[in-house]
């Protein structure tokens, strides 16, 4: 495993940097910085897109209430979404990894007049960032499609089809039709909906 590769540790419930192994533990760091901890090697994973985005927001957060991104002698911190700041952030923990404090303070200084540029400075670190969940439903408003296609053949397939039907049951009459004309008995069927996101909460 790569260092600086997010990974969640079940037994700390939290998202973590991987640093090393040490022993027979591995070497985790919160995101954004703050004291390491020994995982189980057996049993932490790689985090989720979804574990590495809060795990991020709640850093920005953190950086944003206690003024981290206003004090020279703190390393800064990657904003979350920011392709830029990703790779600045991969550069640090490569030089970490390596223990090149050049290296490290050289992507700690870019990093620092990246985030004055782009992202406002001491301003930036002044925002919460929300972490806003939503749930993927069937949107009621458009009727789903169901729809069948016979493959039975032994060289081809038949290929004949339904067509797009607005209930299961008219499909299932045209494969009974199709059967009794045909005594094929192998169809491939497909189902289409359109989904929404609602916002929780």
């Amino acid at each position: 495993m790569e260092p600086g590769t997010l990974v969640y540790d079940p037994e700390a419930c939290k998202v973590g940097e991987y640093q090393d192994r040490t022993g027979p533990y591995v070497m985790l760091r919160p995101v954004g910085g703050g004291r390491e901890w020994q995982a189980d090697p057996a049993r932490i994973r790689e985090a989720s897109r979804e574990e590495r985005l809060r795990a991020g927001v709640r850093a920005a957060n953190d950086r944003s209430r206690e003024g981290l991104s206003a004090d020279p002698n703190r390393p800064p911190v990657p904003v979350p979404g920011c392709a830029t700041c990703e790779e600045l952030g991969v550069r640090r923990d490569r030089a970490r990894a390596a223990f090149d404090g050049s290296a490290v303070t050289d992507a700690n200084v870019l990093l620092r007049q990246h985030q004055g540029q782009e992202h406002g400075g001491e301003s930036a670190g002044r925002r919460i960032f929300r972490y806003v969940p939503y749930s993927i439903v069937q949107d009621a408003s458009a009727l789903p499609e169901y729809e069948a296609r016979c493959v039975s053949g032994e060289d081809a397939d038949c290929g004949a089809g339904s067509g797009p039907c607005s209930a299961p049951a008219e499909v299932e009459e045209w494969q009974r039709r199709h059967t009794q004309e045909t005594r094929h008995l192998r169809y491939r069927r497909s189902f289409a909906d359109y989904a929404v996101l609602e916002r929780q909460g």
